[in-house]
């Protein structure tokens, strides 16, 4: 076990490696100027459509609402990625990592938009006569027979990262974080959240979307409140914490306190490796729940899909980095959650610890959530609708093994299985990028003739 573990290590590192980096935010880069920064010119018109997106004119073109589906999407990418994923990006990289996190967000938008696009230009209905799409339905549809291998391997790596990122990963943080601030044993939390998850996801994505889009707002809500309270009380040192990461984005990170110090190319492996987990842009996973929303036009719902990574990573991750940095813990040698914990028990003595747990819980619920339906359409497109209710099942019993086992290998290959998601799908989008800047066009030239 130890030696397999090594090797995943390794291959984790060769993954994540600088020409994973490279492909993640040089594709952004490259969509953000083949659409002239159409998403970053249009962020205040995003969350207009947001809120437009609530009512459905034409509810046959779709399952849920657009604006359930982005909630859907949210689901899954607000989750411990921005509390854990964002503490051990600081622990590991130093406070710079957090501006590489960013980088990541603004390329990601660009990203994230066109994901979204394809996956609704080449959606299909299957054989249930739902409204299905995604990376590997754009690639089959959009790139034609010749790179079906390619929609392939995207729907494999998919259907089993899911397990592990989404279900067992996810569970497990519940239960550690139950267990640290109430004491709960892990089997206790294990039933409960398989329960809970059951009670969800065996109704599909029309239950899945329903719950997304109260749960998630709300969390949202009270966990912003939450950070602004930390941030409120260490407010002398926002401006200095600004100036540290910046500086310390493009300069090594001396080693301080329990910090061990970090070159700048971890800062920047580490801000995009856990910028990619917690906003997904890249992956490909926020298009196959746009596909199902109850949108005709593929931009506006691109529109609507590219403002999950500005609220997960701009406003919310940038606002657990800031409470950690500001709070002075980051250099404590503490990493992930407990990291999290420390900033939010200096600002909170004695509650902090409890808010942070049951944001955490949360947060990996609803991704638990979001990722079922994903990893759903994974195997659904490789062996047809017929395991949707199997797979289901699976889902609920891999939910309470995370949480009840030690997972250490498990995120590794779940971690490993993210960026091997990423490469078809960064492929495809570089493939299609004609495409979508001609929709990205007509759309925005009948907006400025009064269609839109």
């Amino acid at each position: 076990m130890q030696q397999l573990t090594q090797w995943l290590h390794t291959l984790n590192g060769m993954v994540w490696g600088v020409p994973m980096i490279v492909l993640i935010l040089g594709t952004g880069f490259y969509l953000q100027l083949r659409l002239g920064f159409m998403p970053l010119r249009n962020i205040g018109y995003g969350f207009r459509m947001i809120w437009k997106s609530r009512t459905v004119e034409d509810k046959s073109s779709g399952d849920i609402s657009p604006y359930a589906a982005l909630m859907t999407a949210l689901s899954a990418t607000v989750g411990t990625g921005n509390i854990a994923g964002v503490a051990t990006a600081i622990a590991v990289g130093g406070p710079g990592a957090l501006f590489w996190m960013w980088m990541t967000a603004i390329v990601g938008m660009a990203t994230k938009y066109a994901e979204v696009v394809v996956a609704v230009k080449f959606r299909e209905k299957n054989a249930n006569g739902q409204w299905v799409g995604g990376p590997m339905y754009a690639i089959k549809n959009g790139l034609g027979p010749k790179w079906r291998w390619l929609a392939t391997a995207f729907a494999v790596f998919g259907g089993l990262a899911g397990f592990g990122i989404g279900a067992m990963v996810q569970a497990n943080g519940i239960s550690s974080a139950m267990q640290g601030a109430f004491g709960l044993q892990t089997w206790i939390t294990g039933l409960a959240v398989a329960a809970l998850t059951a009670a969800v996801v065996l109704g599909g994505i029309q239950r899945i979307g329903a719950v997304a889009e109260k749960l998630v707002p709300s969390m949202c809500i009270v966990y912003i409140i939450c950070v602004l309270w930390v941030l409120g009380t260490y407010y002398a040192q926002i401006p200095a914490a600004f100036a540290l990461i910046i500086e310390q984005a493009f300069n090594p990170t001396a080693a301080v306190g329990g910090f061990a110090g970090s070159t700048v190319l971890m800062a920047i492996r580490m801000g995009v490796a856990r910028g990619i987990f917690s906003n997904e842009a890249g992956l490909g996973t926020a298009g196959i729940a746009q596909a199902a929303g109850q949108s005709k036009d593929p931009v506006f719902s691109g529109i609507v899909g590219m403002m999950g990574t500005f609220i997960d990573t701009i406003i919310v991750c940038t606002m657990t980095g800031l409470a950690i940095v500001v709070s002075g813990v980051w250099n404590s040698g503490a990493s992930g959650a407990l990291l999290s914990t420390q900033s939010f028990e200096a600002a909170m003595p004695g509650i902090g610890k409890y808010l942070l747990a049951i944001s955490l819980a949360l947060f990996a619920f609803t991704t638990i959530l979001g990722w079922a339906y994903y990893g759903e359409k994974c195997w659904t497109y490789l062996v047809g609708p017929v395991c949707e209710k199997p797979f289901r099942i699976l889902w609920v019993v891999g939910v309470f093994v995370g949480a009840v086992v030690t997972l250490d290998v498990a995120w590794l290959v779940a971690d490993t299985l993210n960026a091997l998601m990423a490469i078809p799908n960064l492929i495809s989008l570089l493939m299609l990028s004609p495409v979508i800047a001609k929709l990205t066009r007509d759309y925005f030239d009948g907006r400025q003739a009064g269609v839109k």
